[in-house]
C-alpha cells in the first residue's frame, strides 16, 4: 500500500489520472487489452479530468465496468452514475472495446446475473475508487460484506451515505435518495490487479484515517484496502489531515473470514 499526498485535489486528480494511464498503457502493451473499473461522484471530478486528456492509449482494447449504480433511478437523472460516466467518459475518450454499465431500473437478478458473467470474463487490471464520507466502499456501507464471493449484489444504503448525496448536491432532499443500490462487492474490487483509491477534501478525513490507521474492519469498509497487494491512495493536504502514521501492511495477507 502507497499513500501520496497533493497539495490540492486538482494536484491530486492529475496525479492519480496519470497514474492510472500509465497503468492502462503498460497493460495494453503486455497483453493487447486492458479491463478497467472506474468510480464516479465528486471525489473523481479531477481523476477523471485527467484520465480522459492522456495521450497514447488505445481505447479501443479497453473494457469498462463501474462500481455501482442506484436501484429505480432514471439514467436521465442528475445522480445517475450511468448518465455520470457517459457524459463524463465515454463522450469525451474514443469508443471502448465494451462498456458494462449497471443498469438498477430493470430486473434486478438478471442484472446481476448479467454482471457477474461479464466480470468473471474479464478480470480486472486496474480498478479506480474512493471512500464514503462514511468509509463505505463502492455502496458497502458498514458493516460491510466481506465475505460474499458474488461480483455484485444489492445493498441498503444507510443514512450518512443518502446524506452524503444529498450534500454534494445530487439530490434536492433526503428523501430523494433512493434507499438501494446495486453495488460490486469488496471482494471483487479485491481481485483488481491495482488498485487507485482517490479521495480529495476535509470532509472524508475521518474515513481515510479510519481506513488507513484503524485495524481492518466491516465497521470500515475501505480498510479492506490495507490489505491489497497493489493499492495507492492519493490524497490532498486535507483529505489526509488527521493521519498520524501509515504503515506499510502485509502484502501477503488474506482476506479475513
Amino acid at each position: 500500500m502507497k499513500v501520496i499526498i497533493s497539495e490540492t485535489k486538482e494536484e491530486l486528480g492529475q496525479s492519480a489520472g496519470a497514474y492510472a494511464a500509465m497503468i492502462i498503457r503498460d497493460t495494453l502493451a503486455r497483453q493487447g487489452y486492458a479491463n478497467v473499473i472506474l468510480a464516479t461522484g465528486t471525489s473523481q471530478f479531477e481523476t477523471l479530468n485527467q484520465l480522459v486528456v492522456e495521450k497514447d492509449i488505445d481505447w479501443s482494447k479497453v473494457t469498462m465496468f463501474h462500481l455501482d449504480e442506484y436501484i429505480d433511478l432514471p439514467v436521465t437523472h442528475p445522480a445517475s452514475f450511468r448518465k455520470y460516466l457517459a457524459e463524463r467518459f465515454l463522450s469525451v475518450v474514443p469508443p471502448l472495446r465494451a462498456s458494462y454499465l449497471i443498469n438498477g431500473e430493470g430486473n434486478l437478478e438478471e442484472e446481476l446475473k448479467y454482471l457477474a458473467q461479464q466480470i468473471t470474463e474479464h478480470p480486472i487490471d486496474v480498478a479506480l475508487v474512493g471512500i464514503g464520507e462514511n468509509g463505505h466502499l463502492a455502496f458497502n456501507d458498514p458493516p460491510a460484506d466481506f465475505d460474499t464471493d458474488s461480483p455484485y449484489l444489492i445493498v441498503n444504503l444507510d443514512e450518512p451515505c443518502r446524506r452524503q448525496q444529498m450534500g454534494e448536491g445530487w439530490f434536492g432532499s433526503l428523501n430523494e435518495v433512493p434507499l438501494r443500490a446495486i453495488s460490486m462487492s469488496v471482494r471483487q474490487i479485491m481481485k483488481s490487479r491495482h488498485i487507485i483509491c482517490s479521495v480529495p477534501d476535509e470532509r472524508k478525513a475521518v474515513a481515510v484515517k479510519d481506513s488507513l490507521e484503524n485495524e481492518v474492519s466491516n465497521a470500515f469498509p475501505a480498510s479492506i484496502l490495507q490489505l491489497h497487494a497493489d493499492c495507492t491512495f492519493f490524497l490532498d493536504k486535507e483529505s489526509a489531515s488527521l493521519l498520524t502514521a501509515v504503515e506499510t501492511v502485509d502484502r501477503n495477507a488474506e482476506l479475513p473470514k
